[in-house]
């Protein structure tokens, strides 16, 4: 019922699509874990994957594509449980964007969208 926007059906075509599998846990009281989360649900965490040659040679980076899809302007946190060391808005060749260094923030990384932007965001991880 509604708009796309209220009846989350960008959340549905996702679970259509790319359906989660199902991993066996190792004990019965395993804790649940999340890498990462997003705060609004106009925004999507489209990729995450390893960093390539954009990133300057650093193996142990990774990007995070991220885009807003209701057409609004909204501000996110992006929180991630991985060790991370520095954060960067990154172009999508995965050079560091002029804007320079992301703070980390209690709630995580702030990102402002508006309407369908695509966000690169690379993260350099702690050993």
């Amino acid at each position: 019922a509604g708009s796309f926007q209220e009846a989350g059906g960008i959340q549905q075509a996702y679970n259509l699509n790319f359906p989660l599998p199902a991993v066996p846990a190792s004990c019965a009281r395993c804790p649940a874990w999340s890498a990462f989360s997003v705060s609004s649900p106009a925004v999507v965490l489209e990729t995450l994957k390893q960093a390539g040659a954009g990133a300057e040679g650093r193996p142990e980076a990774v990007v995070v594509q991220l885009y807003e899809a209701r057409g609004s302007t909204v501000t996110a946190w992006l929180q991630t449980s991985l060790p991370v060391k520095e954060e960067m808005l990154c172009d999508l060749l995965e050079r560091p964007a002029a804007r320079g260094h992301l703070p980390l923030e209690q709630r995580g990384l702030r990102l402002s969208f508006t309407p369908f932007l695509v966000l690169s965001v690379l993260l350099v991880l702690s050993h």
